[in-house]
């Protein structure tokens, strides 16, 4: 098949959240798979200044209202079938970060995401890429599937393209004010509840969901959980109406990345045939961040700084946590409110809590090898590759039961001795730490804890299963449109 992916981020030029792993990693296994696919991003400058890039020699531009906006298309290497294109321009994309600062969203986002959704279609056109299936993900990409549909359905590329519409957190829906419309190339008959308009404000997301083909969301759980109130965040009623065309898909992980047997950022290589380094592991992660009592369980957490992830539960909790002898240690960034109230918390604790704000990739993959425990305990969570990277290095989860964290994890059933991994249900203090609890009884049980980390590492996250679902999702997105 010929597929372009469309996305405003992918592993390995630039990440922000799981979406970069998603369409990076998916882009190698659908070509290991001898399809010709190409993964098309916006050019950022932390790309330019670290990837040898090869001029396209083709420039696009885009009538946005009473602007026109030009890009220049650029190529991840001098093949007639490069992996990626980016699309550059500086005007809209050469900023700090990708969507915004710590002081707030970029005040242009609508038009930068307008722009490079017509740019996706404007570059097939202008490299004579015909693709059977365009994929769209989350909201900067979801005007694409309207736009095939409307502005773009006379060009003979298109003619018998057919669109998939991936929502990786249902949270970011890409809502702007309704004078933005005059940038979208639509009438004004399409911001009407029907079509864009959500309560006075235009809605990307909600063109993705009306107009795309096929839909899919990161994990079965999560596809059931958007259509109720709790988690629909609005648009329940909407995707009801397209629950026939909406499908789970779990996320995978990169096995050539995450693999504790050739891991370079760990100091010695460990299987399920020889878990000895994972000790080496532990004691030089110990020793790195400076947590005083090695013989301690080690809890470890790398999360977005955010409400969603729950770390107010894990704050309420750190008394409780302290007192039963539980080591932690946090790497993320995110919300300054968070950031800032774990930096101070660690203070108090010192030596036993360990804080580090940012993301530093050795450091990472030291922390998912070298702790005991992996704790998510998201308020909800879409997919979720933290766990399933713990599980491969023998950390054993312990998450809130909710979309990805669902359909990855097994409850451990103490009587049974089945399991992966500790899973609680209600979004509370109390709840998080009687799971922990649990998994302490089984800490001290050295034959249970090595029969249970043998059954995390022993669980298929490859993208391998997850490619092929969605190649069948490209299939019935084909067939939709040729009835």
């Amino acid at each position: 098949m010929r597929i372009v992916i469309a996305a405003s981020e992918g592993v390995p030029f630039v990440k922000t959240g799981g979406l970069a792993d998603v369409t990076g990693t998916l882009l190698k296994e659908l070509r290991k798979k001898n399809h010709k696919v190409s993964l098309i991003i916006p050019l950022y400058p932390d790309i330019k200044k670290k990837w040898n890039l090869f001029s396209t020699g083709k420039i696009i531009s885009v009538v946005m209202g009473d602007m026109v906006i030009k890009g220049h298309i650029l190529a991840s290497d001098n093949t007639k079938n490069p992996e990626v294109y980016f699309i550059e321009c500086d005007t809209l994309y050469d900023r700090p970060e990708l969507y915004g600062t710590s002081d707030g969203e970029y005040s242009d986002n609508a038009i930068r995401f307008l722009f490079f959704s017509r740019a996706v279609l404007e570059t097939c056109i202008s490299l004579n890429i015909v693709p059977d299936v365009v994929h769209c993900n989350d909201w900067q990409t979801a005007m694409i599937p309207l736009y095939l549909k409307v502005i773009y359905s006379g060009y003979r590329q298109f003619k018998k393209t057919a669109s998939l519409y991936t929502i990786h957190n249902l949270a970011y829906e890409g809502l702007f004010p309704a004078s933005y419309m005059k940038y979208t190339g639509l009438g004004l008959d399409y911001f009407v509840p029907e079509r864009l308009e959500f309560y006075g404000k235009m809605n990307f997301m909600k063109a993705g969901i009306l107009y795309a083909d096929q839909l899919n969301t990161v994990s079965s759980t999560y596809a059931r959980e958007i259509l109720e109130k709790e988690y629909g965040f609005g648009l329940e009623g909407v995707l009801r109406t397209r629950r026939d065309s909406l499908r789970g898909i779990l996320n995978g992980i990169d096995y050539d990345e995450w693999d504790p047997s050739h891991d370079q950022f760990i100091p010695e290589p460990y299987s399920t045939d020889n878990l000895q380094g994972k000790a080496t592991c532990k004691n030089a992660f110990i020793e790195t961040i400076g947590i005083k009592d090695p013989e301690k369980p080690l809890v470890g957490i790398v999360s977005r700084f955010a409400a969603q992830k729950g770390l107010d539960l894990v704050y309420l909790s750190l008394d409780e946590l302290m007192s039963i002898g539980v080591n932690i240690a946090i790497l993320g960034k995110g919300e300054d409110y968070y950031q800032n109230l774990f930096s101070k918390v660690s203070r108090k604790y010192r030596g036993r809590l360990f804080v580090k704000i940012g993301f530093i990739e050795p450091l990472a993959h030291l922390l998912y090898a070298g702790c005991d425990f992996f704790l998510m305990p998201s308020k909800y969570e879409p997919c979720g590759i933290g766990q399933m990277i713990a599980m491969r290095y023998g950390t054993v989860p312990i998450a809130r039961k909710t979309g990805g964290l669902a359909d990855s994890i097994l409850d451990y059933n103490y009587y049974a001795s089945r399991g992966n991994g500790f899973l609680f249900s209600d979004f509370s203090a109390f709840a998080m730490q009687d799971s922990i609890k649990r998994a302490l009884c089984v800490f001290t049980d050295k034959s249970r804890m090595q029969k249970i980390m043998f059954s995390a590492m022993q669980k298929d996250f490859s993208w391998k299963n997850s490619a092929e679902q969605y190649l069948k999702l490209y299939r019935r997105a084909c067939r939709e449109i040729s009835v």
